[in-house]
């Protein structure tokens, strides 16, 4: 079994590790060429091409603030059909929680005089915080969010993580709060 991380967008970040942890596949997919939609076809291609049918997949959702939604919508949309097409499963781990299995919360500062993180910020954040937790490092930010995605798949078969808050993100994934159902009036 691999833990597969696939982290979708232009820029797509592909991570594949063994049953140990161990790095066996690190790539940044981005298809051919820059004229869509064939870019985006080949990019979903690309991506089925490194994925194996006996894969645990977690796979990250949907931003709401991204500058490029409607690209990385498209993308996202397409990798998910083009797995179900296949008959194979995925787990969809929300933004924040991938963060905060590394521990970034998107703020900085101290109660009372706290600051949101933005754009390279809170990529940088995440980045460092891979490294101190894994000691993985790449330059795409997309490549090291897809390694922590591929952690968070190896502690979901493992159910096995070092930290608290890492307990609560794997908790959640496996038993999603309930949403309440509007009823009429």
């Amino acid at each position: 079994m691999r833990f597969v991380g696939i982290d979708p967008s232009t820029k797509t970040g592909f991570v594949a590790l063994d049953e140990y942890g161990q790095i066996l596949r690190v790539k940044e997919l981005m298809g051919i060429g820059d004229k869509d939609p064939v870019r985006m076809i080949t990019l979903i291609d690309e991506v089925m091409r490194h994925v194996g049918k006996d894969d645990l997949i977690v796979i990250e959702g949907f931003g709401f603030a991204s500058q490029q939604a409607i690209q990385s919508g498209g993308i996202g949309w397409g990798i998910r059909m083009a797995l179900t097409r296949r008959g194979m499963k995925y787990v969809e781990v929300a933004p924040n929680a991938l963060k905060k299995f590394v521990n970034v919360t998107g703020w900085k500062g101290e109660a009372g005089d706290k600051q949101r993180l933005q754009g390279a910020e809170k990529k940088n954040a995440v980045m460092d915080s891979v490294k101190e937790h894994f000691g993985f490092v790449h330059s795409s930010d997309n490549v090291v969010d897809a390694y922590v995605l591929a952690q968070i798949a190896k502690s979901i078969k493992n159910k096995s993580v070092n930290y608290q808050y890492q307990k609560e993100v794997i908790e959640t994934i496996l038993t999603p709060p309930k949403t309440k159902k509007k009823g009429r009036k």
